[in-house]
């Protein structure tokens, strides 16, 4: 009975970690005070209109969303394919290939950002564009090798054989029998990406430029040198955005099921 009771402590203990600064960010973002305060004084909308008059928050916003989105769909095409032929092809250097694709995580974000930087910007020369969705692509693309391989690790492989020995070639397997089956783990792959690629500081500080910055970086320089509840409303709308995207790919998955 004690152990169960610490158990459920711990449970709450941890549970308000994580969603007390939440809460308290969402009480901020009405205030009617002209900076951040708690408890918040009166009621007001008025930093969710400033988000959307904010012509620097709007124009991060939509860089941020279409690099992530490219970053994620790009991670997707190379992890897809590589997760398959390491799970189900032996060659050589198979280690070493599972190394490659695991060693963004390994490297600390700002090692990567500053790499990237150097070749890239510096000695290729290449637009800030080009640079972010590299940056981005490299920085999840262990995420999309790492969730669709448990996924196909999950699936049998006797339903592969099957199609193979009724006449059906690997590309037809993969495409008309493997994908379908693992469509929740490439839909989890590609949360997972796309809110790391969205949400990525380090490495975005490093390929940025100015008047081209993402999003997350944009909050940044704002709250450097204003201390107003703008930001606390705009991180209640990227929550939001974020439930919402998470509801919808759930409908989704199971309406595929």
């Amino acid at each position: 009975m004690k152990k169960s009771k610490f158990q459920l402590l711990m449970v709450i203990l941890v549970y308000f970690f994580i969603f007390a600064p939440l809460l308290l960010i969402a009480m901020t973002s009405f205030t009617e005070e002209s900076y951040i305060s708690f408890p918040p004084h009166g009621f007001s909308l008025r930093w969710y209109e400033k988000v959307f008059s904010t012509k620097s928050f709007l124009e991060s916003f939509k860089l941020s969303f279409t690099i992530s989105i490219g970053a994620t769909l790009i991670a997707l095409l190379v992890g897809i394919p590589g997760a398959y032929a390491v799970s189900r092809f032996q060659f050589k250097g198979k280690r070493l290939i599972k190394d490659l694709f695991f060693s963004p995580n390994l490297i600390p974000q700002v090692v990567v950002g500053f790499a990237l930087f150097t070749f890239i910007i510096v000695r290729l020369r290449l637009n800030v564009t080009v640079a972010l969705l590299t940056g981005l692509t490299v920085s999840v693309v262990t995420y999309a090798f790492r969730t669709v391989g448990a996924g196909i690790d999950r699936f049998d492989y006797a339903i592969e054989e099957a199609a193979m020995s009724l006449g059906a070639n690997r590309v037809t397997v993969f495409f008309k029998i493997v994908l379908p089956n693992i469509s929740s783990a490439i839909l989890s792959a590609f949360l997972l990406a796309f809110i790391n690629a969205f949400n990525n500081v380090p490495l975005t500080i490093f390929l940025s430029a100015p008047g081209m910055v993402t999003l997350p970086v944009a909050m940044m320089n704002y709250i450097e040198y204003n201390y107003d509840p703008t930001v606390s409303a705009l991180s209640v709308l990227l929550m939001i955005m974020s439930l919402l995207i998470m509801l919808i790919s759930e409908k989704i998955v199971r309406g595929g099921k």
